[in-house]
């Protein structure tokens, strides 16, 4: 077997992989996705039964502006935490794909050098111009993608330090919005 066909068929071989590799990839953070949600939905339905059972408690008005203020803040923070899960699992998925691409590409401008080499080596006499000249564009080309993919590898970075930020800023303002509000909540005597 010549080594065209060969070399064909690896190339096959890992592009099937890559494939494959995304594939688990993407099934693996939609399994996450599942997991989380299950989670909080018995979470919930706990918390429902326990929070049902403590209204049932409540035995007068003040009681009862106590607890509906208590509610507010365990959800505020249960459906931050969630959105950061959801965010971090889409995250990972986005990750294993750009790197997944990543070597795809990587492996498609090694295929494509080893063409243009091909080339080279079974061109007639004469065209030896031209092929320092394909050489120079395909070299051109993938510095071009390479400071694009860089520029968009930054702007990602800074995308997610800034949603982090604006996630623990919106942690910490729930948490002093709680505070206040349990502050504000007239205490409740109960009678001896």
């Amino acid at each position: 077997m010549s080594a065209i066909p060969q070399q064909f068929f690896a190339n096959q071989k890992a592009s099937l992989d890559k494939i494959l590799a995304a594939q688990g990839s993407i099934f693996g953070g939609f399994e996450k996705l599942v997991d989380l949600n299950l989670k909080v939905m018995k979470a919930t339905f706990e918390d429902v039964a326990q929070k049902s059972q403590e209204a049932v408690d409540v035995k007068d008005p003040q009681e009862a502006v106590a607890f509906t203020s208590g509610l507010v803040q365990p959800n505020a923070d249960k459906a931050l935490a969630y959105g950061k899960h959801v965010y971090d699992i889409m995250s990972s998925v986005q990750s294993d794909l750009a790197r997944l691409a990543e070597e795809q590409l990587a492996q498609g401008q090694k295929q494509m050098h080893d063409t243009i080499d091909q080339l080279a080596k079974n061109a007639p006499t004469g065209t030896e111009g031209a092929i320092a000249l394909l050489k120079s564009s395909v070299a051109s080309a993938n510095t071009a993608y390479e400071t694009v993919a860089k520029a968009a590898k930054q702007a990602s970075e800074a995308a997610e330090s800034n949603i982090t930020a604006a996630t623990n800023a919106t942690f910490k303002a729930a948490s002093e919005a709680a505070e206040v509000v349990k502050s504000a909540t007239p205490r409740t005597r109960r009678a001896s």
